[in-house]
């Protein structure tokens, strides 16, 4: 009898030693702590896709964010820790915190109603909104998402990533997705500018989520404008937050079927 114990455990423990060491990363169903925090890596769990709702007005706010000075030169980024990283790229990187357009206005600022809007509740969309990581850099490097929206991350590069957010109003998370193509959902429960996500392995890595309860929201681009659309006509208080100059507010009343323009400005 006690033979036959010494075997059935021996036969459990390379079981699990099996589970271990054999199978793929995106099948564990294990965590492991991070380089840095300690806090587990969590492989991807899909959420829950919720339904969407059409916009409520017919009046549009819109305009440009200005950069008042000399832009900054640009910072390089060095990858050469991962190649994988480097090999994706055959011109210099440059971080994305400050990109000053050729026409003197801004990127990567999340221009949103801040009130105004108190009493209407809004249906987040089924679609889920993108975080990509490729050639080792978040894209895009700001995002605004509805609360409780599906966010989509992918790893597109054949390199571990870990996508590691942490929300003050939502429960953080800790991904790792060591294989290429992989993707993960997850959501915000409650609102909140910005949400900082950072890749553990990359330090350089880094991308802001703004998280708010409605869809009137928007990232300048590359002509440093935003156009926020299907507004009910009203009184509004906008905020544009930028990572490094902080944030600017503008009142703005805006009447039905009309388009009113407000402009921020930001100095470096």
């Amino acid at each position: 009898m006690r033979y036959e114990r010494q075997h059935a455990w021996i036969f459990v423990a390379g079981v699990l030693v099996a589970i271990g060491c054999g199978s793929r990363p995106q099948d564990a169903a294990a965590t492991s702590g991070d380089a840095q925090g300690g806090e587990p890596i969590q492989l991807a769990q899909a959420a829950d896709e919720v339904a969407s709702a059409p916009a409520a007005g017919s009046s549009t706010i819109q305009g440009t964010v200005k950069f008042a000075g000399a832009a900054p030169s640009a910072e390089r980024i060095k990858m050469d820790a991962d190649p994988q990283c480097k090999l994706q790229h055959q011109e210099p990187v440059e971080k994305q915190d400050v990109v000053v357009n050729p026409n003197g206005t801004l990127q990567h600022v999340f221009v949103y109603v801040k009130s105004g809007l108190e009493g209407t509740t809004f249906t987040p969309p089924a679609q889920a909104a993108t975080l990509d990581q490729h050639g080792c850099m978040y894209s895009p490097h700001v995002i605004g998402i509805q609360v409780n929206q599906p966010l989509e991350i992918t790893n597109s590069d054949a390199t571990l990533h870990n996508v590691n957010c942490k929300p003050a109003n939502s429960k953080p998370f800790n991904l790792a997705q060591p294989v290429k193509g992989m993707k993960s959902k997850k959501q915000f429960t409650a609102p909140e500018i910005m949400v900082k996500c950072v890749c553990n392995v990359h330090p350089w890595m880094a991308a802001y989520v703004g998280v708010v309860a409605h869809p009137y929201y928007g990232v300048t681009g590359a002509d440093g404008a935003f156009s926020l659309t299907g507004l009910p006509a009203g009184d509004y208080t906008l905020e544009a937050w930028h990572e490094k100059f902080g944030v600017k507010t503008k009142t703005v009343h805006v009447g039905d079927g009309e388009t009113a323009s407000v402009d921020f400005e930001f100095a470096g």
